[in-house]
């Protein structure tokens, strides 16, 4: 009997503190456009290269040893 006098308490944290991050969540838009997400990973990705990170235009040369 003891022991829920801790539980109880714990468990109301416990769901208060998972309302407050689904709150947030919600209000930071985590959940805005679920349909552009799914659409999203069909697209092909684009490079994402600046520009000094472009592909070599020669060949690295073999070494003959």
């Amino acid at each position: 009997m003891e022991s829920l006098y801790l539980l109880i308490p714990l468990s109301a944290g416990l769901v208060l503190a998972i309302l407050a991050v689904f709150g947030w969540a919600v209000h930071a838009g985590q959940f805005d456009e679920l349909q552009d997400e799914g659409q999203r990973i069909l697209e092909p990705d684009s490079p994402g290269l600046d520009a000094d990170q472009g592909a070599a235009t020669t060949a690295p040369k073999e070494s003959t040893h």
